[in-house]
């Protein structure tokens, strides 16, 4: 076995994090311009697009929507900025998008207002003849770049190496990472995830195996897990710049689950302290958090859940209930817009929008159907066949969990 030495790095989407961190709830949108001078690190595009304010951005992409009409469809996550979110046709979690995608193959061109993984999920699921596209090509993941695919592999390599003959490892992605990542899973008999099906896929790679890899969200691994009964000591955390994982042959053959060190930058941001506040300050607030959060934070709440779990249990409960939401801050505040009869308030004082779902700015979503009124594609997202054959073996059997 070759011991590989690896030094550790932050994806520069985790260190971007910071930089629209405030402390109130106005994260309206300045001109492209004014957020390049914070120094992020984003698609350039012509001056005429970075200097046009919102209002204007706002008539164009309006006015380019209708020429389009039926050629076009826009799909939106839930923590995009209200700017954007406002022109999706369809609004929901990756879960919820990754199907609409699957189950839509009129549309010629797909618009991903999201991040890079998410339209590579679009492209993988939608037909041939259509093309996704993905506003800002900078707009990717820092809890997917925690997972790189040669990391990956040497990992996958190490644990069959060391429990061939004895035990059967399955492996599953969270739909937050990248189609080389789904396509190993694929390839090795494991499935997709997401924050809504968890449970399901573990119920399913169990029936298949005795130990799971789960990657790249360790959170979102081990909230799953003890929910279905399995302690802390069943399970290690694999640290891919540290030989074998930073762990000795005996512990990892006696690991029931074996989880990869990524985690979201956003939803690492709850504590419990910030829960014990909210329920000094409001005695009958409910707490409800998304399991991409730490464990004590998600044992401290009430409930928790997906994007799409989260917006359900805020939007049907009565006029008058109260909560304080462990989730990304736009989401939050349009809950909040949306259920006026309700308080509702982000668990973190210090607002902090996920930096790159926040890279998707106006101006590069009117750049991009500016283009295709003009008959050029920018920005498409298109994975390799190989890729994708074994992505779409692993996301069909997701797929199939529903």
């Amino acid at each position: 076995m070759i011991i590989k030495y690896k030094n550790p790095t932050i994806p520069i989407t985790e260190l971007e994090q910071s930089a629209f961190c405030q402390t109130d709830d106005d994260l309206s949108s300045r001109t492209l311009e004014e957020e390049f001078d914070i120094g992020v690190r984003w698609q350039k595009l012509p001056l005429s697009y970075m200097r046009t304010d919102s209002a204007q951005l706002e008539i164009n992409i309006k006015n380019a929507k209708e020429i389009l009409g039926d050629k076009l469809v826009i799909l939106g996550h839930h923590y995009q900025r209200d700017e954007v979110i406002k022109h999706a046709d369809v609004r929901g979690d990756s879960f919820k998008l990754a199907q609409y995608a699957a189950e839509h193959g009129n549309a010629e061109y797909i618009i991903f207002c999201g991040v890079h993984f998410m339209a590579e999920t679009a492209d993988l699921l939608s037909t041939e003849a259509q093309k996704v596209i993905l506003p800002n090509i900078t707009a990717g993941c820092s809890m997917a770049d925690m997972a790189q695919i040669e990391d990956v592999k040497d990992c996958w390599d190490d644990l069959n190496e060391i429990v061939s003959g004895e035990s059967k490892i399955i492996p599953i992605t969270y739909m937050n990472s990248t189609a080389a990542i789904k396509s190993l899973c694929g390839e090795n008999g494991g499935i997709v995830c997401t924050s809504s099906n968890a449970d399901s896929a573990f119920d399913w790679a169990y029936e298949k195996g005795d130990k799971i890899l789960f990657l790249p969200d360790q959170h979102l691994g081990r909230n799953t897990a003890i929910k279905k009964g399995l302690s802390t000591d069943e399970m290690i955390v694999w640290n891919p710049f540290k030989p074998l994982g930073g762990h000795s042959k005996k512990e990892i053959s006696d690991a029931k689950l074996i989880l990869w060190q990524g985690h979201c930058s956003v939803h690492t941001r709850f504590t419990v302290q910030q829960i014990e506040k909210a329920r000094s300050d409001n005695s009958n607030i409910n707490i409800i958090v998304h399991p991409e959060c730490t464990q004590d934070v998600v044992m401290e709440a009430d409930f928790s859940g997906s994007t799409e779990y989260i917006k359900k249990m805020v939007t049907e409960s009565d006029a008058g209930t109260q909560w304080a939401i462990g989730t990304e801050i736009s989401m939050v505040n349009r809950l909040a817009t949306e259920n006026p009869d309700k308080t509702i308030f982000c668990l973190d004082s210090v607002v902090c929008p996920c930096s790159t779902m926040y890279r998707i700015h106006p101006a590069y979503l009117s750049w991009v159907l500016d283009g295709l009124l003009e008959g050029i594609v920018v920005n498409q997202i298109k994975v390799d066949e190989q890729t994708r054959k074994y992505s779409r073996i692993a996301l069909e059997r997701m797929l199939s969990l529903v």
